[in-house]
């Protein structure tokens, strides 16, 4: 994989709580970041794709739906999700207690804006 000299516009322990659940930066680097989600029961991120960024994601709590461009699967606890850059996804939690997952982003823009949604049910399209 190419080094990619980029911007990386997170803080560590910086977090936020949105529609679906929180997420909160563990650590970072240079080019990569990593955050534990979590989802709440019945929730889901929207449909979402990255133009800077590889994401990497381990379920640690329960089980997720993942939609992985065309695919749609489960994901187990030690489970994980590899979506390339570019690469339509989502994450559901369809379980009765939290989702979490560690993410691993790894890429040249590691921002909140570096979002494209597809689909999402809080209207943020």
């Amino acid at each position: 994989m190419p080094d990619p000299a980029g911007v990386n516009a997170y803080n560590r322990g910086e977090h936020d709580t949105r529609p679906w659940g929180t997420w909160e930066v563990l650590d970072l680097g240079r080019a990569h970041v990593v955050k534990r989600i979590v989802v709440l029961p019945g929730q889901q991120l929207s449909l979402q794709r990255h133009q800077g960024r590889h994401e990497h994601w381990v379920v640690v709590e329960g089980t997720a739906k993942v939609t992985l461009g065309d695919e749609v699967r489960s994901v187990e606890e030690n489970g994980s999700v590899f979506i390339p850059v570019r690469t339509w996804h989502r994450l559901e939690n369809p379980g009765s207690a939290p989702l979490s997952i560690i993410e691993i982003q790894y890429g040249k823009d590691l921002r909140e804006d570096d979002i494209e949604r597809r689909d999402d049910i809080y209207g943020r399209t």
